[in-house]
């Protein structure tokens, strides 16, 4: 059986490595896609990945994918705490999907401690770093 799952990153994740390394590390957005496309492929699982500072964007490529994956990992960044419309979104294509913050957002800012995505998840991971992701 091979999985394919959509990989899909909000905004500023594409500056890992270079944005608040206290919060979200040293490793590059290029190095975390590398480390999950190897360990999809020692598991049998296709990973398609997608960033985007843009809501509509990201909107766009759920609807356009959610016929052709079996599942979302989705770290939606800012919009976690905000984007009604992406929230919709993921319950709209009713696709399994997981939230996955590389730091622990109950541990942050008060804004962002409640996330409006994750009860239309699945699931949340939240403070493991780029191992939430495998």
């Amino acid at each position: 059986m091979n999985l394919k799952l959509l990989f899909v990153f909000g905004p500023n994740l594409n500056l890992l490595g270079e944005r608040e390394k206290a919060f979200y590390g040293t490793m590059s957005y290029d190095q975390l896609v590398n480390k999950i496309t190897d360990e999809a492929k020692k598991r049998g699982i296709t990973a398609e990945f997608f960033q985007s500072n843009h809501e509509g964007e990201i909107i766009d490529i759920i609807q356009q994918k959610r016929k052709e994956i079996d599942g979302i990992i989705i770290n939606p960044g800012a919009f976690t705490h905000y984007s009604v419309a992406i929230r919709d979104t993921l319950s709209a294509v009713r696709c399994p999907t997981i939230e996955v913050h590389i730091s622990n957002i109950y541990a942050r800012e008060e804004f962002r401690r409640h996330s409006i995505t994750a009860p239309v998840c699945w699931g949340q991971i939240s403070g493991l770093g780029w191992m939430g992701y495998i």
